[in-house]
């Protein structure tokens, strides 16, 4: 069976947790709680970061890594198109979507309550508000069938409740996103109690 080094509230483990639900993998995750790191992971990782994921001898803790391996080792069902054209267009979204929002997030989520919080939430809204087009432009984003692209993006978007972000009427195509992908079994399955909490 695979391992996972998850945080509760961790953006990055929330993205590893969904792709495993959606491939369906059996997987002991073992949540890391604060400050306290278990020794385990430290003699896995030499970072003693999350997500870190176990498969054998394998051992790999970049989010980014562990989804595109557990795509290729489980390839049904597919998070990624079967053309090379499509898929050099879902990576290059994929580091578009990296250096705009998800490290925007990741970098809000760890200033909650410090002065740069507002400028940070700011930010984030804002590249949601340019990206708005691309929300309504197919079922998912960019494409009509979930991919790892909107594994990675959902997690954030459940957060921005959490981060203090509002969104209006003109947000309507987001919206709609986040229900279709929020309503996902797979989704639902993927959040830990913490992450459940809040949308209480």
């Amino acid at each position: 069976m695979m391992g996972l080094f998850s945080g509760n509230t961790c953006i990055r483990s929330h993205q590893v947790r969904f792709v495993l639900r959606e491939k369906g993998i059996t997987t002991d995750i073992q949540n890391v709680d604060g400050k306290k790191i278990p020794e385990d992971l430290i003699a896995l990782n030499p970072y003693a970061s999350i997500p870190t994921l176990t498969d054998r001898e394998l051992v790999i803790y970049d989010s980014g890594v562990i989804i595109e391996y557990l795509d290729e080792r489980y390839p049904h069902p597919p998070l990624m198109p079967v053309s090379p054209v499509d898929r050099a267009k879902i990576r290059l979204a994929l580091v578009s979507l990296e250096s705009d929002i998800v490290s925007t997030a990741i970098e809000l989520d760890g200033a909650l309550g410090t002065k740069n919080e507002n400028s940070l939430r700011k930010k984030l809204k804002s590249m949601l508000n340019s990206s708005l087009d691309l929300f309504s432009a197919n079922n998912y984003f960019l494409n009509d069938e979930l991919t790892v692209i909107d594994c990675v993006l959902a997690p954030i978007l459940w957060r921005l409740g959490y981060f203090g972000i509002s969104l209006g009427s003109e947000h309507k195509a987001i919206k709609n996103y986040m229900e279709l992908v929020f309503s996902r079994e797979t989704f639902q399955n993927s959040l830990s109690e913490d992450e459940e909490e809040m949308h209480l």
